[in-house]
């Protein structure tokens, strides 16, 4: 086994995840559950807030419901923090197996293994090669060609700042912020030591997808002037500001080809608006093992392998790229459209709840 990072070091680029249930049972199963749940916090709830004036529209608790309804618990997770869990898991199981600073150039197979070259020459083989590398992904180029990415109209903003700086904190939950054109998403990390920002702002013009192009304070302060003084007050603290433009992908047909296959965002690139992206990579990648676990290693299982698992995948993950899609719709209206929202979570909130199942209760270490 041999993991392949095109990083020339690991960087702390701080940006907060969503780990949901349907993610973490596949955590735990793996033993991360103990070392995640000592940097984690646990949102109190899922929360709908008007942005303008902080007006709470609905509010899902999760403490109570995550584990006993879904059967694991959600946490926020800081990215940095979930990087050394995993490779600290990785070093345990296969200490040499971790490779920084490979870029692939060529990628190449036969009947019996794959060859993938770097471009600084260095050359490895294996059974089979997993492109894990993002909406950008040069091993899905290598697959089935060049595909520009689609602008979504849409450029969004992240920061992370010591809770205690703050004088407003958000709240500690997983609380959306509603507004004409834009929406913001506040949570906390760290045990609440840090509090995470996104915010989403349509705009007609795109520049780099990239995790580390930067703003300024004044930019994101002006995208998010109408909003409640919380946000700013998180803006205005904030040492970096960084933005990027959203970009999207229609579902791939098909995710392999001989014996190279893709997950994550390399095949179904999710746009933040369902918190899924991270938590869909994670599903993916227990069902690929299960599907190659145990399997022959000849060109015909392996080919095999692959189809089974982009026939169990792919309407799962298509299922909720459309409903990602379809929240940044409903995150961008003005307030007086959250008000039958608000009637119906205050009249059925079970009704509220049961609106997740079908994401959040998703097991895929009990399938098959």
């Amino acid at each position: 086994m041999a993991v392949l990072e095109q990083a020339p070091q690991r960087r702390e680029i701080g940006a907060g995840i969503q780990i949901s249930p349907n993610a973490m049972r596949v955590l735990a199963q793996l033993g991360l559950q103990a070392a995640l749940g000592e940097v984690a916090k646990a949102p109190e709830a899922i929360e709908l807030r008007l942005g303008s004036s902080g007006k709470t529209i609905f509010s899902i608790a999760l403490q109570a419901n995550a584990e006993r309804r879904w059967g694991a618990p959600y946490w926020h997770v800081y990215r940095p923090d979930l990087l050394k869990v995993l490779d600290t898991a990785l070093h345990a199981r296969a200490p040499d197996a971790f490779y920084s600073g490979w870029q692939v150039n060529t990628i190449s197979s036969t009947e019996e293994r794959v060859h993938v070259t770097a471009t600084d020459g260095r050359k490895i083989y294996g059974d089979v090669l997993i492109g894990a590398d993002g909406v950008h992904s040069t091993v899905r180029e290598h697959l089935f060609g060049i595909d520009a990415p689609r602008y979504t109209g849409n450029m969004a903003w992240r920061a992370v700042v010591p809770t205690a700086q703050l004088r407003n904190p958000p709240p500690p939950t997983a609380c959306i912020w509603t507004g004409r054109g834009r929406h913001a998403v506040t949570y906390q990390l760290r045990g609440g030591a840090l509090s995470n920002f996104v915010g989403v702002v349509e705009q007609a013009q795109w520049g780099d997808e990239s995790w580390t192009q930067a703003g300024t304070r004044e930019q994101a302060l002006a995208d998010f002037s109408s909003f409640h003084p919380l946000i700013g007050d998180l803006l205005t603290q904030a040492d970096a500001h960084y933005r990027w433009a959203l970009l999207d992908r229609q579902p791939l047909p098909t995710w392999h080809e001989g014996r190279t296959v893709l997950l994550g965002d390399a095949c179904h690139p999710m746009l933040p608006f369902l918190a899924q992206g991270a938590a869909q990579a994670i599903e993916d990648a227990w069902v690929l093992a299960n599907c190659l676990a145990h399997k022959h290693r000849d060109q015909t299982s392996v080919e095999r392998s692959f189809a089974d698992y982009t026939k169990l995948r792919l309407p799962r993950t298509t299922r909720v790229q459309a409903e990602s899609r379809a929240n940044q719709r409903r995150f961008h209206q003005p307030d007086l459209a959250y008000w039958p929202l608000a009637i119906a979570a205050r009249l059925a909130p079970k009704a509220m709840l049961a609106r997740n199942d079908w994401l959040f209760g998703h097991d895929v270490t009990q399938a098959g």
